[in-house]
């Protein structure tokens, strides 16, 4: 009985921790679609890696939705001993977890697959938008700049964009040195192909892998969570009467 109580405790407690995570992802997510300029100026360089691949503000949201979901029904299941919250808290954790298992062997497995489904769908954004939508073409430059890259493969994925045609050059960081700084002179065909500036999906799997060991420490940790969570929850719904 003892242990019951401690565990729904722990349970209360920990969800309410996910449900605060949640309310305040929803803000952020809702502040960045209404204003991203702002976000980008205070964020910029902490959140450039992977802000190229989505939308920023729908996924915070989606990622608060489904967190205060979680953080309600575990809150409310334990506090009310409600079994039918409790399994849905537990339906919702393990397709979460059965996601991020798919999608870690479809990273580790399919990496050229994922390339080219994410080519077909950055590049022609980036042929379309870069130089003509304001906060997309920040988000870029933050990332260029942070990772020391160029475009998605390389220079070639801005010919055709709005910069482009305007400009007649490509943008300075796919002519920077070694991928240090950014080119003072105009940014030619001739200078992007002699200084061949790595893409910026190539770098970040290089980052990626260089950082295998703390990206998989946390993964393993969050997946422990997951997990914990999940037995938690299943030991509370069968001690239920």
């Amino acid at each position: 009985m003892q242990c019951f109580s401690f565990l729904k405790t722990m349970m209360i407690l920990f969800n309410f921790l996910i449900f605060l995570c949640g309310v305040a992802l929803l803000a952020v997510g809702i502040w960045v679609s209404i204003d991203g300029s702002s976000f980008l100026k205070i964020f910029g360089p902490l959140s450039s890696s992977a802000m190229q691949f989505v939308n920023v503000g729908y996924f915070l949201i989606a990622a608060g939705a489904v967190l205060f979901a979680l953080g309600f029904l575990g809150c409310y299941g334990a506090q009310t001993e409600n079994k039918c919250a409790l399994m849905m808290f537990f339906l919702i954790l393990l397709l979460i977890f059965i996601a991020e298992v798919a999608a870690a062997v479809v990273a580790l497995v399919y990496t050229t697959m994922a390339e080219h489904f994410l080519t077909l769908l950055v590049v022609p954004a980036i042929k379309q938008d870069y130089g003509s939508q304001k906060d997309f073409t920040q988000v870029w430059n933050t990332t260029m700049e942070g990772l020391k890259c160029c475009g998605f493969n390389n220079y070639t994925d801005f010919e055709g964009s709005p910069y482009f045609m305007k400009n007649h050059t490509f943008p300075p960081y796919c002519c920077a040195d070694n991928g240090n700084g950014t080119a003072v002179e105009p940014c030619t065909e001739e200078k992007a192909k002699d200084k061949t500036v790595q893409g910026c999906f190539s770098q970040l799997l290089y980052d990626i892998r260089t950082n295998a060991a703390t990206v998989g420490g946390v993964a393993a940790g969050i997946g422990g969570l997951e997990l914990a969570a999940m037995i938690v929850s299943m030991y509370l719904y069968c001690n239920l009467k």
